[in-house]
């Protein structure tokens, strides 16, 4: 906790995460956290602390990353974002807005939905613009019936399998709001709604999705290694670079 007196900033994060070892603070590693909290105690000197609403991997990327940011000392916000973003320059986070906010408010704790998205490119050709954002694979995909796989995840359900074996939550229990695989052109958008997920959960969703498409799995063998709460029935866990934090929501 920072010290009084203390101002608190909800901020709007945007980033690309191939330069990261992911959000959190590494002890020998870039990270987002550390690149936005450096950048304020040139502003501040002292402490500085900021939390994200998702702890996203290396190599992950955010869209909308919804953070507050501790600093002892008070900036008017619409200057704040100008000097951030002018001081973290050239590393690739941009704060797309800054506002003060009250100090009960949490990125994380205070968030009561989170939304991802996957995107897949499927096509012999190397990806020229998208490379290192989108997970090129060279087979055509079947969209229906990814998304009608997709669609058995919604709801509560134990995500064993989609687990990773490192993961430290207590329970591997969780409720989908929404599920969708969305075909867009020679892409395919994996889009998902929860209040919360598992570590590596979306990736390895995708990544089971994606035998699916393939032709590999039927439905039914998807429904099966959902069934079977069973890390060894995962399909192959896909590239951090293909995911996307989009959104946190608040209440």
């Amino acid at each position: 906790m920072i010290a009084e007196p203390f101002w608190r900033y909800r901020l709007e994060v945007e980033y690309d995460g191939g330069p990261f070892a992911g959000w959190q603070r590494q002890e020998n590693a870039p990270s987002v956290q550390a690149t936005i909290e450096d950048a304020a105690l040139v502003l501040a000197p002292g402490e500085a602390h900021c939390y994200g609403a998702g702890r996203t991997d290396a190599g992950v990327h955010a869209l909308g990353m919804t953070a507050h940011l501790d600093m002892q000392r008070e900036i008017d916000p619409f200057k704040l974002q100008g000097a951030l973003n002018g001081i973290m320059r050239p590393a690739p986070v941009s704060v797309l807005s800054a506002e003060l906010t009250d100090k009960d408010f949490h990125a994380r704790f205070s968030c009561t939905e989170r939304r991802y998205l996957y995107r897949i490119v499927c096509r012999r050709a190397p990806l020229a613009l998208d490379e290192g954002r989108a997970w090129r694979v060279t087979q055509e995909l079947d969209a229906e019936a990814m998304a009608e796989a997709a669609k058995l995840l919604e709801g509560t359900h134990d995500f064993t399998t989609f687990r990773s074996a490192h993961c430290q939550s207590k329970s591997p229990v969780k409720s989908i709001t929404e599920i969708r695989a969305q075909r867009r052109g020679e892409a395919i958008d994996l889009h998902l709604r929860a209040p919360s997920f598992l570590h590596n959960q979306v990736r390895s969703i995708a990544g089971s999705l994606e035998r699916v498409g393939i032709g590999r799995w039927s439905v039914g063998d998807f429904r099966g290694a959902l069934k079977a709460k069973d890390r060894t029935r995962c399909g192959p866990v896909a590239p951090a670079h293909g995911l996307y934090f989009v959104e946190a929501v608040y209440s």
